[in-house]
């Protein structure tokens, strides 16, 4: 007697829910897949108990004839594919014609729908699969699904659900993503009769984004350059040390659709690398628009994973277009904090020759083009000049009266634009800027100069380097000198001339230049730590930064270095001319304004 059997239509579809609706979140995410799929303009969800109570989704969509309100629970049954071909390239959300028969098969569902044309509608009722009632009646143009007593009749499914307060989270997260993703159509979610979203379709992506997000500043535009073409990806991210909540994370689609993929959020990660501190994850909003056929969204029960054809041409189109959307990010910042100063209010007419005046400081020393920072070593770094600490005033007089009139400040010198009030704790320099109080990490901003430097010269092949008078000779472990051995035209290309002076003992009588004030061993040592197990002799990628990342920090100044005028008006300089310069490369923020809005806040004084 044969053992295989066809399982009935009924169980077929309760184990086809068991994929399909993973928990109420899943069922809100059908339903309003559905709904972007018949062109609704407005889409209202309603819950009740965390979503087995009641999930409620009304819209304004084309709506359903009778007919469809009955083909559309059969298994399969569907209007979006017809055709092989048209299953190689899905361009709607919905397309498995599942959703609806696995769902009521596990619920009480009630399904209301009238096209636009029509004078009444059709509502059905089924119970846990079964069709309970058919008829005609009054209702409003669109469809409204309601999904009462979810998992009523599988109550160990309903024991792997989470509280109610998770199940909702899960809920509020897939409206949201919806919601971004079709920015045209006003959202509304109500739970437990509160309305606790509104999303409304007059709002920007970036409104709308910053209210999901709860994000009140500025974005960073992302756009492929090949705007007009597929594939291309926009969007926009939250600056990288904006301040948002925990919550705040990065929003991807594909085609309007919502999805998680390892692949893409590793090109956003890649391409933000260098502005990020490690654990700290990007947030915004990225959408890559691509020619269906050249994605499979027909890889997962709930279509939220992809699979593309070129995976490795898109996570390049990630990568790079984030990349430009940083480099663009560094200009309008350099726009903004390197600025010409404005104008010096002028005092008052000279006081009667009877008071006294007090003589001007010496006009600020001239821009170098030398190296980003001279760094000397702090011991021998002579203590800073009091001019350092103190605004530069104009050779304009001081009354010495109990209200002083306030020094004329002089424009810093052309270059940077701003005024340089000082260093504090030697390790940072305040600025005045056109617009508030800079405050520049010296350690970081310096680290950040050397590395897009030394970055540039290893590409190049032109890393100079330093020969040392007397060269030092180094004992290595056995599985430092293997790295050695291996990765040696790589250590040469990074500036260090190196030779075997046998028994694991290596002779370093050259290192980079910018790296000359450091103990050769202790700089050739943390390099070889940074190739940690890397098998391949070729360095590139992630690895080569992180390698040249370490031989900037080794080499940029440190914290406690007094800096002279010139080495802080070379920084400065060097600041306002790079292509990257607001963030070290480990990811650590450069500098931080304080507008003059912000300080008077503080005092009150608003």
């Amino acid at each position: 007697m044969s053992k295989i059997k066809v399982l009935p239509e009924q169980l077929a579809n309760r184990i086809a829910a068991g994929e399909v609706v993973e928990r109420p979140a899943s069922v809100v995410k059908e339903l309003i897949e559905n709904s972007l799929d018949s062109g609704a303009t407005r889409i209202e969800i309603e819950i009740e108990g965390g979503g087995t109570r009641l999930i409620r989704v009304i819209d304004n969509g084309e709506g359903m004839v009778e007919d469809d309100v009955l083909l559309c629970l059969e298994r399969h049954g569907t209007s979006k594919i017809t055709t092989d071909e048209d299953l190689e390239a899905i361009s709607t959300l919905g397309f498995r014609g599942e959703a609806i028969p696995s769902m009521s098969s596990v619920s009480r569902m009630t399904i209301t729908s009238r096209v636009q044309t029509a004078d009444l509608g059709t509502t059905a009722i089924l119970n846990y699969g079964k069709l309970y009632k058919f008829h005609e009646t009054g209702c409003a143009r669109g469809t409204i699904m309601e999904i009462r007593n979810l998992f009523g009749n599988t109550p160990a499914r309903k024991k792997f659900l989470r509280t109610n307060r998770t199940e909702i989270g899960h809920i509020d997260e897939v409206v949201k993503n919806y919601a971004l993703a079709a920015p045209k159509v006003d959202f509304r979610l109500r739970i437990d009769d509160r309305q606790t979203l509104h999303l409304d379709s007059n709002q920007n992506i970036p409104e709308r984004l910053g209210g999901v997000l709860h994000y009140s500043g500025d974005f960073i535009e992302i756009r492929s350059s090949t705007a007009k073409t597929l594939p291309r990806l926009t969007g926009f991210l939250i600056p990288p040390d904006a301040p948002v909540k925990g919550s705040a994370r990065i929003k991807l689609l594909v085609n309007g659709r919502s999805v998680k993929d390892r692949m893409l959020a590793h090109g956003v990660s890649e391409g933000l690398r260098g502005f990020l501190m490690k654990g700290k994850n990007p947030a915004g909003l990225l959408h890559l628009h691509i020619d269906p056929a050249e994605v499979d969204v027909n890889v997962h029960p709930t279509k939220q994973e992809v699979r593309f054809r070129r995976s490795q041409d898109i996570h390049q189109l990630i990568v790079q277009t984030i990349q430009e959307g940083m480099q663009g990010y560094q200009q309008t910042l350099q726009r903004s904090f390197f600025k010409p100063a404005p104008h010096p209010v002028r005092p008052p007419e000279p006081p009667p020759p009877s008071q006294t005046f007090i003589k001007p400081s010496e006009p600020a020393g001239e821009p170098t083009t030398a190296e980003p920072l001279p760094v000397s070593s702090p011991s021998s770094t002579p203590s800073p000049s009091p001019r350092q600490n103190i605004p530069v005033t104009a050779s304009a007089p001081v009354k010495t009266a109990n209200i002083p009139t306030p020094a004329v400040t002089i424009a810093a010198p052309e270059g940077h634009g701003l005024k340089v009030i000082g260093q504090y704790q030697n390790l940072y320099i305040f600025c005045r800027s056109a617009t508030g109080l800079l405050v520049i990490d010296q350690h970081a901003a310096h680290e950040r100069l050397l590395f897009e430097k030394l970055k540039k010269q290893f590409l190049e092949g032109t890393i100079t380097r330093q020969t040392l008078l007397f060269p030092e000779t180094v004992e290595l472990s056995l599985a430092d000198s293997r790295k050695v051995e291996q990765h040696m035209d790589a250590i040469d290309k990074m500036g260090f001339s190196i030779r075997d002076f046998g028994d694991n003992a290596y002779v370093i009588s050259a290192v980079p230049a910018l790296g000359s004030h450091i103990s050769p061993s202790d700089l050739l040592l943390d390099v070889l730590e940074q190739f940690g197990n890397a098998q391949s002799s070729s360095i590139t990628g992630s690895l080569l930064e992180d390698i040249l990342a370490s031989m900037a920090c080794k080499a940029a100044v440190k914290a406690g270095d007094s800096l002279k005028e010139k080495e802080i008006e070379a920084l400065l300089n060097n600041m306002a001319r790079a292509d990257l310069f607001s963030h070290c490369p480990h990811g650590r923020p450069v500098l931080k304004q304080f507008s003059d809005t912000d300080i008077q806040k503080w005092f009150h004084r608003t």
